[in-house]
């Protein structure tokens, strides 16, 4: 049986089990350091890779450009034309759920009828379109 020691210079020296020879050979160490790699034998800078990064990166952004930026900047427009486009009547839900409908007008502000008689300043910027009624 052998033993195995691990010397401060990083290498393994292994030992015959008591009894038999003690002798040791250049077969008994084994180094435990890495080898270099290829690049720093032949003393050249590695290659490749470089573009192949940039293309990847470039690729990277145009997708969550069209998946995600894109869409977002869509419903936005389509949100802002909405509430342009507000006229009396027309039935509105607030971003805090609450539905009515338009009874006033103003520059930044929509006086909206939440039930006969109670009415409700809100901003423009508050309002989003009632999908619960089918469009005509």
């Amino acid at each position: 049986m052998k033993t195995f020691t691990l010397l401060q210079t990083g290498e393994v020296k292994t030992s015959p089990a008591p009894g038999q020879n003690s002798g040791t050979s250049a077969a008994d160490t084994t180094s435990l350091t890495p080898p270099e790699p290829a690049s720093a034998k032949n003393d050249e800078p590695p290659t490749g890779g470089g573009m192949e990064m940039w293309i990847m990166l470039a690729l990277i952004f145009g997708v969550m450009y069209f998946f995600m930026i894109r869409p977002r900047r869509k419903q936005q427009k389509e949100l802002q034309k909405f509430r342009d486009s507000l006229k009396k009547g027309d039935k509105v839900v607030t971003i805090g759920g609450i539905f009515g409908t338009v009874v006033e007008i103003k520059e930044n502000s929509v006086l909206i009828e939440i039930d006969n008689g109670v009415k409700m300043r809100v901003s423009k910027q508050a309002l989003v379109k009632d999908f619960s009624e089918p469009q005509q």
